[in-house]
């Protein structure tokens, strides 16, 4: 294919050559607004994602509007997916955002479609759909109607207070499909949530926006993943985390230990040898095995965590996924004219919620 003809544009009007060959590809832009991020804009030719049907995941379909995410988070899992645009896992996958301007107006010609089922639809799952940038291009509501107006339940999961702005939405929404809304949540030291998911709201900010969704009369979960071995999972920042997650008014939450996938493996690493240097090889041994702790590690953490949560009368699981059944009718017809030890097991991550 040929890009000759793509530009980057900035706020000012310089225009350069287009960083990438991305199919559907509109524009490339940087704003003042967004320092050090350039936007990649694309129209999709389609939004809704089919899980595989070997995944253990509690959804068949997802919606990422992103690619990419400016929540910088150092664990993040699915920094691996930057590799197959040959960008890197690293800062590439902080800074180098696609953007998927037409989503919306897609996403409600597919739910339109007869062969539709109004199966569940999971966001969050990959990027996450209420990062920074979410407030320049507003692609959530056009989902939200989308999914609403067609009968089709679903679940967001986000870090992103952003998601306030359409507390109004998704609280008329829930009045005709399922909604299930999870925040995640695993650091409340502000200084370490600072300093290993920099792009992200506040913890104190995450949690307002927990008791806001519950005044709204919408149910809250969360999923307080990753806990860090020998920087979170110790019982004084246990007991504090499902204290406040309590007062906030978390109606259940799923926790469970860091998962180091390859891409965020090697991110994950080398900002623990900068920061916590003395940890490395206790990592090295604890994930000798790959991707995941050794099982004697995770079945010490569930009991902890079993600990805390009965202590604080939570709900074990985030429950945000479940029972995501379609509306009997759809609320509105869809308006066709819009557009250690090595693990022995890996753990079964239907249970997470």
């Amino acid at each position: 294919m040929r890009w000759e003809s793509q530009k980057l544009t900035d706020d000012g009007g310089a225009v350069e050559p287009a960083l990438l060959p991305l199919a559907g590809l509109v524009r490339t832009v940087r704003t003042p607004d967004f320092a050090g991020i350039t936007f990649h804009e694309v129209t999709a030719k389609s939004v809704l994602n089919k899980v595989p049907p070997t995944s253990s995941m509690p959804f068949s379909w997802t919606i990422n509007p992103f690619r990419g995410c400016s929540h910088a988070c150092v664990y993040c899992f699915a920094r691996k997916t930057h590799s197959y645009l040959n960008l890197d896992t690293g800062l590439d996958f902080d800074a180098q955002l696609v953007v998927k301007i037409n989503a919306g107006e897609v996403l409600r010609r597919e739910l339109s479609r007869p062969s539709w089922h109004r199966e569940h639809v999971a966001l969050g799952t990959n990027t996450d759909p209420y990062q920074r940038a979410e407030g320049r291009y507003r692609l959530m509501p056009g989902i939200i109607s989308a999914l609403a107006d067609s009968g089709t339940p679903f679940s967001i999961l986000t870090k992103g207070t952003l998601l306030a702005r359409d507390i109004p939405l998704l609280k008329a929404a829930a009045q005709s499909v399922t909604v299930g809304m999870g925040i995640s949540l695993a650091l409340v030291d502000p200084v370490l949530a600072e300093a290993i998911e920099p792009g992200t709201p506040a913890p104190k900010a995450r949690l307002e926006l927990i008791s806001r969704l519950r005044e709204a009369g919408l149910p809250c979960g969360v999923m307080a993943m990753p806990i860090l071995p020998w920087l979170t999972d110790g019982d004084e920042s246990l007991d504090r985390l499902f204290g406040e997650l309590a007062s906030a008014g978390a109606t259940g939450v799923s926790a469970g230990p860091l998962h180091l996938r390859p891409g965020s493996r090697e991110w994950f690493m080398q900002w623990l040898s900068a920061h916590h240097p003395l940890l490395v090889p206790k990592y090295e041994q604890l994930y000798g095995g790959g991707s995941y702790a050794s099982k004697e590690y995770r079945e010490w953490l569930s009991g902890r965590v079993r600990v805390f949560r009965k202590k604080h009368g939570l709900t074990a699981g985030a429950g945000f996924l479940r029972n995501l059944s379609p509306a009997k009718e759809p609320a509105a017809a869809p308006d066709p004219t819009l557009s250690g030890s090595p693990a022995a097991h890996r753990p079964v991550q239907s249970s997470l919620f």
